[in-house]
């Protein structure tokens, strides 16, 4: 699986490439599917552009975006979102249009209460697991583990050699992960080698705007599709075991 994450926590400072608006994810969204994405990742934003999971901001996101791509689309409840846990609570019983899934970082508090919210209106869990946090440990010990729709290994590491072994080490403590199928990605400067990293263990991965504004080769991404169709490229060459030789990168690649 190729999830797209369109936006993230990016802001317009980030380039006008990143979509913020209903219409513009839309079209993000649309053009990542046609470039192989299978499933998408979304943060809705107010007008001024912060992060939000009021239903007033929700509905009419996945509306435009459904009306343009026929591939599961989900949605981050991060802390960042909406920081007290009973309000964020709130906030998702308030959902009039549900995501497919919904993304719920296990370190955060009030994770547990939000995945089980999420599963009793019978949106799927994406249990979102980030390197150098205990969210590891709080999941092999959470009941909830079992039901998740899938784990989310997320390398917070942003140099590309550090990325690498984190990510190892972050599959490492997840172990059996409750027997769910695992997403492994990174940010920024982990990103592509972490999702090489993804291809030579067979592992589902994403790519977007959210992780990373520039393509394998560091030129900057014009768009999600230009990212996701160099990570299927990507994930591709890492399947094979090829490695190519790129402008400013050593022969012999990069993990």
């Amino acid at each position: 699986m190729m999830q797209v994450c369109l936006n993230g926590s990016r802001t317009a400072a980030d380039g006008v490439a990143v979509p913020l608006t209903p219409e513009s994810m839309a079209g993000s969204a649309a053009e990542a599917v046609a470039a192989g994405a299978t499933d998408l990742h979304v943060h809705p934003k107010t007008p001024c552009g912060r992060d939000t999971l009021s239903p007033r901001v929700l509905a009419p996101v996945l509306s435009a975006i459904r009306a343009r791509v026929p591939v599961p689309v989900g949605v981050t409840t991060g802390a960042w979102a909406e920081p007290d846990p009973a309000a964020r609570l709130e906030r998702i019983r308030d959902w009039t249009v549900l995501p497919d899934h919904a993304s719920v970082n296990w370190h955060e508090p009030g994770a547990e209460e939000t995945a089980a919210l999420l599963m009793e209106l019978g949106v799927g869990v994406e249990a979102g697991i980030w390197s150098g946090t205990d969210g590891a440990e709080k999941f092999a010990a959470s009941p909830l583990g079992p039901r998740v729709l899938r784990v989310l290994a997320e390398v917070t590491d942003t140099d590309p050699p550090v990325a690498v072994s984190s990510a190892r080490a972050l599959l490492s403590a997840l172990g059996t992960a409750h027997g769910r199928p695992v997403l492994l990605h990174g940010e920024d400067g982990g990103a592509w080698p972490v999702l090489r990293l993804a291809g030579r263990l067979g592992l589902a991965t994403r790519i977007g705007l959210e992780d990373v504004l520039v393509l394998p080769d560091g030129e900057r991404a014009g768009s999600n599709a230009q990212l996701v169709a160099a990570g299927l490229a990507e994930y591709a060459a890492s399947r094979e075991g090829v490695t190519r030789d790129r402008p400013g990168r050593p022969a012999g690649g990069s993990p």
